[in-house]
């Protein structure tokens, strides 16, 4: 059974940092896209940022020039490094990932999400 486990989250101040990780678990072929969405209190769910296995990458809008996403393939791990944070960034942060059980076959799965809350 895949499992998708964040880690990082916490208060911290406008202006402040953070970086989440998020591990990928158990027994599968290999994994495609790797990324982070969040959810606000209120809001719909976002895209954050996308890696994909060769290492490209896209950004919401929103998060471009303050947010960086990297993946480590050989750990399974995927990376959200977060800089000049606002107010406004305070949501629950969830990876998720495409994994292939096969070379024909491919699933999204979630993690639970890490909250992570930017104020003073």
């Amino acid at each position: 059974q895949v499992q998708l486990v964040e880690s990082g989250g916490g208060l911290v101040q406008p202006g402040g940092s953070l970086r989440l990780s998020c591990a990928a678990s158990g027994s599968f072929f290999s994994i495609d896209g790797m990324g982070w969405y969040r959810q606000a209190p209120g809001k719909q769910r976002e895209l954050v940022a996308t890696i994909f296995s060769g290492g490209s990458t896209n950004y919401a809008d929103s998060v471009k020039g303050r947010f960086t996403i990297s993946r480590d393939n050989a750990k399974n791990m995927v990376y959200l490094q977060m800089n000049s944070l606002k107010a406004e960034d305070t949501a629950v942060y969830s990876c998720y990932a495409r994994i292939f059980s096969s070379i024909w076959s491919a699933t999204d799965h979630w993690g639970q999400g890490t909250l992570v809350t930017v104020s003073s």
